[in-house]
């Protein structure tokens, strides 16, 4: 009779000469090949251009505020008014996915402050006027006091207006979104700041823009760092963020927002620079919302990135 090794001395000796068992990646499937969730069922084109349009008027208004207080006149008023151009342009674009006009009053009917989209309705109902009546005041000149109560009143909600869209997306079951709910509203607020630099380095004169350049190159700094920081927390669904449309749109906007920056820095001297800046910032938030848009959709549709997470935040995964 032989001598037979314990299959656990044989086991550690196969993971010590770095074998491995080949096992293909496991495939979660629901009842008639559905997902285990259901993807929301949003246009790309109305929600993701939503929230790039509403972060660009929100932050758009701050800067807005900013300029007046320091005597910037032509950047306060060219803010302003591409502040109401945007928000105007995302309340259509809402509007169009909800299909009827009449179902955006109606959800003015009721404030519910434990829902993001009530929230959100009432931030836009408020916004907007606000909005619209500092960007009148700077075109006509007229009602200076008035024009100076709205534009603070809209540099208060801007902020808000900027960010709660990242609110409404992590608070449904979507893994891309849901996992990265501390880090989103950081991420769309930086997306924000650099799509309201960018008009801004479009629009105004470069002796004005220095706070525009000052908030650029902060903004892609911060958006870099966000964007890690979420990828971290997601764990193996971070790879929504890396693949596919969403990594492509996102591999984009971190080239768009960083040379963005780097040229507005340099756009002091050169009002080409600041052109190009600007545009590459702008571009750069489009696709970081549209990516982020497109990383939830991925993450909805394959079962795994529901499963997966689930399983490990309850032990039920092996180690090895």
């Amino acid at each position: 009779m032989t001598d037979q090794a314990p299959r656990g001395d044989t086991r550690a000796r196969r993971r010590h000469r770095g074998e491995q068992l080949m096992v293909p990646r496991a495939e979660f499937r629901s009842y008639y090949g559905r997902p285990v969730i259901k993807a929301p069922s949003w246009a790309a084109r109305d929600i993701a251009g939503y929230f790039f349009l509403g972060g660009l008027a929100g932050a758009g208004s701050v800067l807005a505020a900013g300029a007046q207080l320091t005597g910037r006149t032509t950047l306060a008023a060219t803010m302003k008014v591409s502040s109401l151009a945007a928000v105007s342009l995302s309340a259509a674009a809402l509007i169009n996915d909800l299909g009827r006009p009449a179902r955006f009053a109606h959800m003015l009917r009721v404030l519910k402050p434990t829902s993001p989209m009530s929230v959100g309705s009432w931030l836009l109902g408020g916004y907007g006027p606000a909005a619209g009546a500092a960007a009148l005041c700077a075109v006509t000149g007229r009602l200076p006091r008035a024009g100076a109560a709205a534009t603070a009143a809209a540099a208060v909600l801007g902020p808000a207006v900027a960010t709660y869209t990242a609110v409404l997306a992590a608070d449904t079951a979507v893994p891309a979104w849901h996992g990265a709910h501390r880090e989103l509203p950081y991420l769309f607020a930086a997306s924000a700041t650099a799509a309201a630099s960018g008009m801004a380095l479009v629009l105004a004169p470069a002796q004005e823009s220095a706070p525009a350049r000052c908030a650029a190159v902060l903004a892609a700094v911060a958006d870099s760092v966000a964007v890690r920081a979420a990828e971290r927390r997601l764990g193996m669904v971070a790879e929504t963020y890396r693949e596919g449309r969403a990594g492509r749109l996102l591999r984009g906007a971190r080239v768009l927002t960083g040379g963005g920056a780097a040229l507005a820095a340099l756009g002091r001297r050169h009002r080409a620079a600041a052109v190009a800046g600007g545009l590459a910032l702008l571009a750069g938030s489009a696709c970081t919302r549209f990516g982020v848009f497109a990383a939830g959709l991925a993450s909805a549709e394959d079962p795994a990135y529901t499963v997966l997470p689930q399983r490990a935040a309850q032990g039920l995964l092996p180690s090895h």
